[in-house]
């Protein structure tokens, strides 16, 4: 068998290896971009209600340019040093983060939705100096700020940006109506006024491209922080060079046939701040000159209609719990979207039930991939352009090398389950501060992901579950991915999670929590679903009902926090048990 199989898997033209990435940085690539679709619309924000705002590539550039002079002339800032941005999608976002890249900064992103003390621990671990946050969110500064090195803080208005009138409305509602906005009671400075500030420092002699001397592919250009699902939350450490190499590694492996450039447009309901978003959406649809549209807040997935209804939606990227709810929203199924070409998703497995409903409801095609915020984030991804395996993660992007290992760390043949392990130009530095870390995750070059896979004959890689989800039941190792996968393929199923519970004959044993939909199945016929399906070890003893299921803010289920609940039950439990069921 090659060394590589997935190589003949790529679509017509697309090569093993990526060329030469020849821009220097992403600052370069930001101007580069803005340089050939000066004119064309980059950024619209749409509200649930259909008010928005937008702006053009040429707009972009100038504005950050004037936020990366009012960070190295008013803030002090110095190459290298910290940037924290806390907000969810808006204008302000690409301005803010582009303005960072071009002042030789670091980004931090940070989710807006964070409590105090996982915004300390964040911007305390990451040294920012500078923190960008949207002004709804801003009354938890008082009890962060002592504990972190943060200097300056800069206001952001969700309406920036938006026609006066428009914008005038939106803060009225907000303030009066929602009442969201809080008294801000610590020094600040509101984004337009950095802005207007920077402009002036450009406008007497301030060189903007002298910020970007010394940037180059090695330079650091994100903490990425992780989940913090497995431990403390760690920064992962991504230069230029990853995030330009992974940004032309998708395009590549998507095909220039599947994205025409200055003609997509994106709809962007993942939050900038995950990583995923980051660099698909922001940066790779940015680099194609795509119209991006910004969604504050896909939740409900209702906030999504009006921008379905107003924009030629060409491109939509999501998790699996995203396109479900979606398919179980009237209006969406009434009137799918007309110009939409494909849908990418990751973050989470894509369950094969909802990949199906998709393409029957829109009549276009939908790709699993999968990576890491450690990778930049994509490492595989199902080939658009060539054969498409529902339940796989696809074959490896171009300039990257995938293996399953054994616990020794040595590879395995087709078909035998181990760790994935990659490597690649958009592998991380490594861990911020955390050498100890970095040892266990970073071994000889290659990334241990912390993933159970398989590769086949042809180099699709499938994802068994996580070593830290997996279950074993008298001895067999039972992934949680594929009993999930199999229980929301029964009718009646909307969501369902299951992990490993103690058992004292067997070790382990399976329990589902099941978010069902009229007409609800039974608990009884989702065991006989399962036994169709699944041998008898991997069938859950025991399923309880939920009306809904524990999430992280980008939608991914959250096992962990079901896990969590174990200690304060009783045990002993029989194959029958079931808790909450509603047909009984």
């Amino acid at each position: 068998m090659p060394a590589h199989p997935w190589t003949s898997q790529y679509p017509e033209g697309t090569s093993p290896e990526i060329a030469d990435v020849t821009l220097p940085h992403l600052a370069a690539f930001v101007r580069d971009a803005a340089d050939r679709y000066a004119d064309a619309i980059a950024f619209t924000q749409c509200m649930p209600n259909g008010m928005n705002g937008s702006l053009r590539y040429r707009a972009v550039d100038d504005l950050s340019d004037a936020f990366a002079a009012y960070l190295r002339e008013a803030c002090e800032l110095q190459p290298g040093d910290r940037v924290a941005l806390q907000m969810p999608n808006c204008l302000s976002y690409p301005i803010a983060a582009f303005g960072v890249f071009k002042a030789g900064g670091v980004l931090v992103n940070t989710n807006p939705l964070y409590t105090a003390s996982e915004m300390t621990h964040q911007y305390a671990d990451s040294g920012a100096q500078v923190l960008v946050i949207i002004d709804m969110f801003a009354d938890r500064l008082p009890e962060v700020l002592p504990n972190t090195d943060i200097e300056k803080v800069i206001t952001v208005k969700v309406g920036d940006f938006f026609p006066p009138i428009i914008a005038g409305i939106i803060r009225l509602v907000q303030r009066y109506w929602d009442r969201s906005i809080p008294t801000i009671d610590i020094p600040h400075t509101p984004f337009r006024e950095a802005l207007e500030a920077g402009r002036k420092a450009i406008d007497r002699g301030v060189d903007v491209e002298a910020y970007m001397d010394g940037l180059d592919h090695d330079s650091l250009a994100a903490l990425q922080y992780t989940g913090g699902t497995t431990g403390v939350s760690k920064g992962a450490m991504l230069t230029h060079g990853n995030l330009l190499s992974n940004t032309r590694q998708m395009l590549d492996m998507i095909g220039e046939d599947n994205i025409r450039p200055g003609t997509e447009v994106v709809l962007t309901a993942l939050p900038l701040y995950h990583v995923f978003a980051f660099t698909v959406n922001l940066l790779g649809f940015f680099e194609v000159g795509a119209r991006n549209i910004l969604i504050p807040s896909p939740r409900p997935p209702s906030n999504l209609k009006r921008a379905f209804e107003n924009y030629p939606i060409t491109w939509m990227t999501g998790v699996n719990t995203l396109f479900s709810a979606l398919l179980k929203e009237r209006w969406f199924l009434e009137y799918p979207p007309d110009h939409l070409r494909a849908s990418a998703a990751g973050g989470m497995a894509l369950h094969t039930a909802v990949a199906q409903r998709w393409r029957e409801v829109t009549g276009t095609e939908i790709v699993e991939g999968y990576g890491l915020t450690e990778a930049s984030p994509v490492l595989s991804f199902n080939p658009l352009s060539g054969e498409i395996r529902d339940g796989t993660i696809g074959i490896p992007v171009p300039s990257t090398e995938m293996r399953i290992v054994d616990e020794n760390g040595e590879p395995v043949p087709p078909g035998t389950s181990g760790e994935i392990v990659a490597r690649g130009p958009q592998i991380m530095e490594g861990y911020w501060q955390r050498p100890e870390a970095n040892e266990d995750v970073l071994k000889n070059g290659w990334l241990h992901t912390g993933d159970i896979g398989v590769m086949d004959e042809d180099g699709y890689f499938t994802i068994v579950d996580r070593k830290k989800d997996m279950i074993l039941v008298s001895g067999f190792n039972v992934f949680p991915n594929e009993v999930e996968d199999v229980m929301t393929q029964l009718e009646g199923i909307a969501e369902a999670a299951v992990i490993g519970v103690p058992d004292e004959k067997s070790g382990e044993q399976v329990r589902a929590y099941v978010v069902a939909e009229d007409p609800a199945p039974t608990r009884e016929e989702i065991i006989a679903h399962c036994r169709k399906h699944l041998a008898a070890y991997k069938v859950p003893k025991s399923v309880e009902f939920r009306d809904d299921l524990p999430k992280s803010l980008v939608g991914k289920i959250l096992r962990k926090d079901l896990r969590a609940e174990l200690p304060d039950e009783q045990f002993g439990f029989t194959p029958e048990s079931v808790v909450g069921d509603p047909r009984k």
